[in-house]
């Protein structure tokens, strides 16, 4: 390890000092090949509806198209950035909830047609095909799938400082399974080391699960992760809640209870960090993953 790494002799604000703004990895940001699938499995049905880009008559042609391939509505959402196979419109002539899934829609009839033909008039995707602002559905789906995707980096973020840790773990030489397990509940910890953990578990009334759980032949240690990148009132319980874990497990002879935290957001609520931090043995950052303290740590 550093020398600037003495965990006994820590200074908090240097410690946070340390704190990285993000730990995205190259998959973060956009998840290309879920992108792709999606749109592969409606591909067939956006080239079809590609014979409308153009059209000089777009009501009466798209009346026709779905007449005769009506798969081709489950596209239509996807085109507005919507997940649902259901979307409601309204307006001064009514509401109406459109289904867009094939086994759900309405009987084949002209005010069928009719009527997703206003909907696609209202909601501009006829300006979108019959004026060439586009000039192919497939690319303008994928593009359409990337922007949905991006929403789904807060989930990837979620995984990101456990994935992180985990690689450390493994590093340090524990094995899956083995010497070390992910997502492990009090009960089962109790269950397979014969553990008395009540303690922490509000003698028995209370469930809670440790992202991972190492055990060395000495010890058995409960490990949170968590990263944040922003503030918000959260932080602020997740310090209080953790250091009443920590105060709670020291009570414990074999069990140690361990914190890896880190992320700018911890700038807003660094006083209730800082609690947590006085009184709180093990708890550690990226840069302290890095100087090795897994293998200081875990005998």
């Amino acid at each position: 390890m550093e020398e600037g790494v003495n965990m006994e002799n820590r200074n908090f604000s240097t410690w946070l000092s340390s704190f990285r703004g993000s730990i995205a990895d190259y998959g973060y940001y956009i998840d290309f090949e879920k992108v792709h699938r999606n749109v592969n499995s409606i591909k067939v049905e956006l080239n079809i509806l590609n014979s409308l880009i153009g059209s000089k008559n777009i009501k009466e042609d798209f009346k026709v198209l779905i007449k005769k391939y009506p798969e081709t509505l489950k596209c239509i959402p996807l085109l507005l950035a919507v997940r649902a196979n259901e979307i409601y419109c309204q307006d001064e002539n009514g509401g109406y909830m459109y289904q867009f899934d094939f086994d759900k829609y309405p009987p084949n009839s002209h005010a069928h047609y009719e009527r997703y033909a206003y909907f696609m008039e209202q909601t501009g995707l006829f300006d979108l095909l019959e004026n060439h602002i586009i000039n192919n559905l497939v690319d303008y789906a994928t593009g359409v799938e990337t922007g949905l995707d991006s929403n789904g980096r807060k989930n990837r973020g979620g995984h990101l400082m456990e994935d992180l840790v985990e690689s450390f773990i493994k590093k340090a030489g524990f094995v899956k399974d083995k010497t070390y397990f992910k997502e492990m509940y009090i009960h089962q910890i109790t269950s397979k080391w014969d553990i008395d953990l009540s303690a922490i578990s509000n003698q028995g009334k209370m469930e809670k699960r440790f992202d991972f759980v190492i055990k060395t032949p000495t010890m058995i240690y409960g490990i949170e992760t968590n990263f944040y990148g922003s503030g918000g009132s959260k932080l602020n319980e997740t310090a209080r809640s953790y250091k009443t874990l920590a105060l709670e497990t020291d009570t414990i002879s074999s069990f140690t209870f361990i914190w890896f935290t880190d992320g700018k957001g911890w700038t807003s609520a660094r006083n209730n960090l800082e609690e947590t931090f006085d009184v709180m043995e093990h708890i550690y950052n990226i840069k302290d993953l890095e100087n090795g303290i897994i293998t200081e740590v875990f005998r």
